[in-house]
C-alpha cells in the first residue's frame, strides 16, 4: 500500500509523538508498504511561538499537494494538527479523498499554558479539524474516552475559569443526600452541585464558594457531568444510585464512602487488584474523593458498561412470575434481588 504521512512533527524533533511516528515508518516499510512523509523540513519554517525546539512550515499548501499528486497514495494519515495537518486537510477535501486523523497531544492545554487561549477554544478548534476524518486515531484508551466523553472544562459553560480539579454532586438537594459532607469536606479545586431540594437556601448561606447550577436539562447534564474531574457521592441513605452510574458513564470516577449503594455499584475490582474499578470508596470522603481522581477515565465508564436498561429489563422479565392465586395466608414471599 501506498501511504502519505502528514505531518508537523518530525525529526530533529525530540520529543515522543516524534518517536512514535518514526518507528511507525520504519515497521511499515519493512512490511513492504512504502510510505511518503510529508514533513516541516521539506518547506521554509518557523518556530512555533512559546515552543521552542518546534519548527512549523510556512504556507505549505502547494508543496504538499504536489508530493502527493506525484506520489498517488493509497491512503492518507495526518498525525498532527498543525499548518501541513490543516494544509493535508483541505487538499483531501477539495479532491473529495477519505483521510485519517490522530489525536496525540492535548495542544489545547499547552496553548492555555503558553499564550492563556481558552482550553475551550482549543478543543473547539480541534473537534472541526478531526470532523471530517474517516477516522481518529489515538495513542492510549484514556485519551480515548476523554475525546468520547468530553472531558474538557469547556463543555461545561461557566466551568471554563474555575479552578480544577472539579468534584460534582447531582441529586435532590435534601437532608437524606448527607451533601454537607462534601460541603464541608477540604478538597482542592471547585465544587458544584446540581440539584434542588429542601436544604438548598441553607446550605447556599453556608457554602457561597460552592458552584450552584440548579436543574438542567439531561444533555446539558451529560456535558456537566463530562466536565467533572469526579464525582462526589456523600449518601448513607440511598440503596443503588443512579447518579454514580451516570456519572462513570460519561467516563467520570465516583467517590463515595462505602456504604450499600457504592458496594453495589462499584463492587467491580480493577484488574490485578487495586480498589474498585471506576471509583474509590473510604471511610474518609476526602481520602475518597483524592483517590478518585487517579482514577483512569476510561475504567469509570469500563464500569458504567455494566449496567444497562436493557439487562434491567431481562432480569425484570426474568423475575415475573405467571398471575395465579395468592398463596394462603401466612406463606412467606420470597424476595429477589435486582441486581
Amino acid at each position: 500500500m501506498k501511504i502519505a504521512l502528514v505531518t508537523d512533527a518530525w525529526m530533529p524533533q525530540v520529543n515522543g509523538v516524534v518517536t512514535t511516528l518514526v518507528e511507525l515508518v520504519r515497521e511499515l516499510r519493512a512490511a513492504g508498504h512504502q510510505v511518503q512523509v510529508v514533513e516541516p523540513g521539506q518547506f521554509r519554517t518557523r518556530p512555533c511561538p512559546g515552543y521552542a525546539g518546534i519548527d512549523l512550515a510556512i504556507a505549505p499548501a502547494r508543496g504538499l499537494a504536489e508530493q502527493l499528486d506525484a506520489f498517488g497514495p493509497d491512503a492518507i494519515h495526518l498525525a498532527t494538527e498543525g499548518p501541513l495537518g490543516w494544509a493535508g486537510r483541505r487538499y483531501c477535501l477539495r479532491r473529495r479523498l477519505a483521510f485519517t486523523t490522530a489525536f496525540h497531544t492535548k495542544f489545547p492545554e499547552i496553548v492555555n499554558a503558553a499564550v492563556k487561549v481558552p482550553v475551550s477554544w482549543g478543543y473547539a478548534l480541534m473537534r472541526h479539524f478531526h470532523r471530517p476524518s474517516s477516522g481518529v486515531m489515538v495513542p492510549t484508551p484514556s485519551v480515548l474516552a476523554m475525546l468520547r466523553f468530553a472531558s474538557d472544562p469547556g463543555m461545561f459553560p461557566g466551568l471554563e475559569e474555575r479552578t480544577r480539579p472539579v468534584f460534582l454532586f447531582v441529586g435532590r438537594v435534601s437532608y437524606e443526600k448527607n451533601i454537607d459532607a462534601f460541603l464541608r469536606t477540604e478538597l482542592p479545586g471547585t465544587k458544584v452541585v446540581c440539584g434542588v431540594g429542601p436544604v438548598e437556601a441553607q446550605l447556599k448561606a453556608r457554602y457561597p464558594d460552592v458552584h450552584w447550577v440548579g436543574l438542567l436539562p439531561r444533555e446539558t447534564l451529560a456535558k456537566l457531568y463530562a466536565a467533572a474531574d469526579v464525582f462526589v457521592f456523600p449518601s448513607h441513605a440511598d440503596t443503588f444510585g443512579l447518579v454514580m452510574v451516570e456519572a462513570m458513564a460519561c467516563g467520570t470516577p465516583v467517590a463515595a464512602f462505602p456504604v450499600d449503594g457504592p458496594l453495589t455499584v462499584l463492587a467491580r475490582q480493577r484488574r490485578g487488584g487495586g480498589g474498585s474499578l471506576g471509583g474509590a470508596m473510604r471511610d474518609d470522603l476526602r481520602q475518597a474523593c483524592m483517590a478518585a481522581l487517579s482514577v483512569p477515565r476510561h475504567e469509570a465508564r469500563e464500569r458504567a458498561l455494566d449496567f444497562s436498561w436493557a439487562h434491567a429489563a431481562v432480569l425484570f422479565a426474568g423475575f415475573l412470575v405467571p398471575a395465579r392465586p395468592v398463596p394462603a395466608p401466612g406463606a412467606a414471599a420470597s424476595v429477589t434481588q435486582m441486581s
